[in-house]
């Protein structure tokens, strides 16, 4: 291991305790080679003499991600949408109704599974309208909060002590994001999931902000974000990176419009490899590099086969591809490009 102990007969010792430990097992010496990484930081805190709550804090996450990881995988065929909005919006609200037809378009019209808070409100009503089959929860244990709906089978319910690892599953095991009217936990997870598309730190996916008509709460938002954008704080092209509308059909569309055509992205050696179902051809791809020639750092944009890290991870051999220097800063011109691949 690169990353050791400094001691070769501990460090030697540790290697033969994780073979030890995953003998029998499908055989992959990177994954071996993480997983010791992963027992050495442990070590190194211990010889640190960290403090004991930073021992318990680095110790519960590491359970909470272990276990969450474990249960989502069983489902990652299925594509996931989460909805973030108010546990104190009640059922006779509009934005109740309009969170639990949204659910059940994506669960029944599109086979989608649908990700929530697993508490009350519109949490509640995007498990109801999804389903109890189709539906995940992503719960926070909290002292005042109401316990979690019913609409949840506990073989798909995951109780997190910290919002960090509680968010970190929501933005890395959905495709789509939707978010209804809320209070400071919903503008939290909106201005978080921005950011971290924003900054490249997530990846691309589509992000619906809906609410009902009339009640008025993205209108508000908008404007205050528009005064980030007069300020210079934001660019035209973040708008790019979300839709507002009231209709729940469009919502639905907008987040089947984006995988219409485009898949995933991945960095390969300092390049973005975008992937897709058909790739642009000659005259198209033509276009899209005078178009976007602002986002290229050298080079063009171009065709390329799997690349030799796809290759090795076996990551969407299936798919067509494209690949070019990004800028890697204007993302929001980045969402414009997939917008072009998808046609529109």
């Amino acid at each position: 291991m690169s990353y050791n102990l400094g001691d070769e007969e501990l460090d030697a010792r540790l290697t033969e305790l994780v073979r030890d430990a995953v003998a029998g097992t499908p055989d992959d010496s990177h994954d071996d080679q993480l997983v010791g990484e992963i027992l050495v930081t442990g070590l190194k805190m211990l010889r640190d003499t960290t403090d004991r709550g930073n021992l318990k804090l680095t110790n519960s996450a590491l359970k909470e991600m272990r276990y969450a990881f474990l249960i989502f995988s069983q489902y990652q065929h299925i594509p996931k949408v989460t909805i973030y909005g108010s546990a104190r919006t009640p059922e006779e609200a509009p934005n109740y109704k309009l969170a639990q037809e949204f659910a059940r378009m994506m669960a029944e019209e599109c086979g989608w599974m649908v990700v929530t808070g697993a508490g009350p409100g519109i949490m509640r009503a995007g498990n109801a309208g999804a389903g109890l089959d189709k539906s995940f929860g992503v719960a926070i244990r909290l002292p005042f909060e109401a316990s979690n709906n019913e609409f949840l089978h506990e073989s798909r319910l995951i109780n997190f002590k910290y919002f960090f690892t509680r968010k970190l599953m929501f933005v890395k095991e959905s495709d789509a994001f939707v978010m209804f009217p809320g209070g400071f936990g919903t503008q939290d997870e909106a201005f978080e999931l921005l950011t971290l598309i924003q900054t490249g730190k997530a990846p691309l996916a589509p992000i619906v902000l809906l609410d009902s008509p009339g009640t008025g709460y993205w209108d508000a938002w908008r404007t205050f974000v528009d005064t980030l954008l007069e300020q210079g704080m934001i660019t035209k092209h973040d708008l790019s990176l979300y839709l507002h509308t009231n209709d729940p059909k469009a919502a639905r569309d907008e987040i089947q419009r984006f995988y219409s055509n485009f898949h995933s992205q991945r960095y390969v050696d300092g390049k973005l490899v975008l992937r897709m179902k058909q790739a642009p051809d000659a005259t198209r791809m033509a276009a899209l590099n005078h178009e976007f020639a602002d986002i290229v750092v050298s080079g063009d944009i171009e065709t390329t086969e799997m690349t030799d890290h796809e290759a090795r991870d076996n990551d969407q051999p299936q798919l067509e591809r494209i690949m070019f220097h990004f800028n890697r800063r204007d993302i929001g011109r980045l969402r414009q490009l997939v917008d072009r691949l998808n046609g529109s």
